[in-house]
C-alpha cells in the first residue's frame, strides 16, 4: 500500500536540487528538546500515539512520509532562518495529515502537545540524498542548498526543514532523505 506524500510539482529539476510548489496542507506538529535523534525521536513517539488512536474519537489516521524535523537554529546556521524552528533551543517534528481531511474533521488530540495547523502553499528548495542521516550531514546538505539558492538569485524566507521518508529498517542506500527550504523570487 503507498503511502501518501505532500502533493507538489516541480519546477526545476538540477540533481540532486529541486525547485518545488506544494499545495496546501495540514500538519500536526509537537515541540520537543533535545538533540536531533532524541527530539526526534521524542516527537515521533508523540506524533504516532496521534494517529494511532490517542485522539478524542480513538480515530486511527493513515501515516503519511515524510517525517519533517525542523531543528534547532544553533544546529543547522542559516543566513535568513525548515523545520529547524528556533525557540530557545526547541525542535518541532511533524507530520502532514492525509490529503482527505480538514481541520475541523481531523480528530483533537488527547495530548496537548499535538497542535494541527495549515500550512499554506509555498514553494521550497529541496535538496535530496540517501544513506543514514546524522546532525552533521544535515548541515552539509543544508549549507549545499544554501549555497544553490544564491545561485538561482532566489532568497530563502523560512528555515530549513529535515525530512525522511523511510521507515528505520530500509537499507540506507534505499533512503530517501531532503533538506527543503521555503524560498520566494529576489
Amino acid at each position: 500500500m503507498a503511502i501518501e506524500e505532500p502533493k507538489y510539482f516541480v519546477i526545476e529539476n538540477a540533481p540532486p536540487f529541486e525547485l518545488r510548489v506544494y499545495e496546501s496542507s495540514i500538519v500536526a506538529e509537537v515541540k520537543v528538546d533535545g538533540d536531533m535523534d532524541s527530539a526526534s525521536s521524542q516527537g515521533f513517539r508523540l506524533l504516532a500515539a496521534y494517529i494511532f488512536g490517542k485522539n478524542r474519537i480513538n480515530e486511527k489516521i493513515a501515516m503519511t512520509a515524510p517525517v519533517g524535523f525542523e531543528g534547532k537554529s544553533t544546529t543547522i546556521a542559516m543566513t535568513a532562518p525548515v523545520g529547524i524552528e528556533s525557540n530557545q533551543g526547541i525542535s518541532t517534528v511533524w507530520f502532514v495529515m492525509p490529503s482527505q481531511y480538514t481541520l475541523e474533521s481531523l480528530p483533537q488530540a488527547l495530548d496537548q502537545r499535538v497542535q494541527l495547523r495549515e500550512v499554506p502553499a509555498t514553494k521550497k528548495a529541496v535538496i535530496m540524498f540517501s544513506g543514514f542521516y546524522s546532525e552533521e550531514k544535515v548541515k552539509e546538505k543544508t549549507a549545499e542548498l544554501e549555497r544553490w539558492i544564491q545561485e538561482k538569485n532566489l532568497q530563502a524566507i523560512g528555515l530549513p526543514n529535515f525530512a525522511r521518508y523511510n521507515p528505520p529498517w530500509t537499507l540506507p542506500f534505499l533512503r530517501r532523505n531532503e533538506v527543503m527550504i521555503e524560498v520566494r523570487d529576489r
